[in-house]
């Protein structure tokens, strides 16, 4: 069993360095930060097939092989229990509420906390929502997807997804709705938010390297889906598309091709959640 682990663990560090030699993920490679002539609409002649072409620095939106969302195919996934329990410590520190155009995000003052994977350490940055889900499982899509973006200290990045369909409010949002409702065009000091309040209901997940689901598509990243569906008021999305500028209240890139690359999945023994 040892050997196994050991084998499939090589195998991962050879897949993540591989990624790399498409797309290098640094700082400067982020997504952008606020709204830039690129559109979801495929209409107005800048939507998501013509990202690549808008400007020379989103290129590899439309060359890249690594990109994503992505559709997670029960008969693509590969259970890897070598994968482990995700190692998240994260804490309560300032944050700001901001209005990207294409997005509302919170992005953190302070020390926010970190991830762990594969000893690395990726420390968060922000989090923002997309309407509806980008990621599908089997072809079908959810209400709400939320990311949680971590950059590392070498300027690597790993995003977290969670999907939500209607029900009961989203605990986290619940607490930021008020200030989300009246944000407008600007950003706004909402004090100290704690990351720890977004659950993933689940130690099941999903793992590939992909990209940025905005440009400048940045490729390299890895991505962690959270297996659980959590559930999220019709009020709650509502108010995030209200805020967002006109055009983007749906604000979900289309899923891409796989591209041969493995898709992991893990699943703790033994019952547990």
């Amino acid at each position: 069993m040892k050997c196994y682990k050991k084998f499939i663990f090589i195998i991962l560090a050879s897949l993540i360095l591989s990624s790399h030699l498409y797309n290098l993920v640094n700082a400067d490679d982020s997504e952008v930060d606020d709204e830039t002539p690129f559109s979801y609409k495929e209409e107005t002649g800048k939507g998501p097939s013509e990202w690549g072409k808008i400007s020379p620095h989103w290129r590899v939106c439309g060359i890249g092989k690594l990109q994503s969302p992505i559709d997670l195919l029960n008969q693509r996934v590969q259970v890897l229990p070598a994968l482990g329990k995700l190692k998240r410590d994260y804490k309560p520190a300032l944050a700001v509420v901001k209005n990207r155009g294409h997005d509302i995000c919170v992005w953190w003052r302070g020390d926010a906390g970190k991830m762990n994977i594969n000893g690395t350490i990726y420390k968060l940055l922000q989090c923002h929502w997309h309407t509806p889900s980008e990621h599908t499982f089997n072809g079908s899509s959810y209400e709400m997807e939320l990311h949680l973006v971590h950059l590392s200290s070498d300027g690597k990045l790993a995003v977290t997804g969670i999907v939500y369909e209607y029900g009961r409010p989203d605990p986290f949002l619940s607490k930021l709705l008020h200030h989300i409702k009246s944000l407008g065009k600007e950003e706004k000091e909402v004090g100290i938010v704690n990351p720890g309040d977004i659950k993933f209901g689940s130690r099941k997940y999903y793992r590939y390297i992909g990209s940025l689901t905005v440009p400048p598509c940045t490729e390299g990243v890895i991505w962690t889906i959270g297996k659980k569906v959590r559930t999220v008021s019709r009020e709650q999305v509502r108010a995030l598309k209200e805020e967002v500028h006109d055009g983007y209240e749906k604000n979900a890139r289309p899923t891409n091709e796989l591209n041969g690359r493995p898709i992991w999945f893990y699943s703790p023994f033994h019952g547990e959640n």
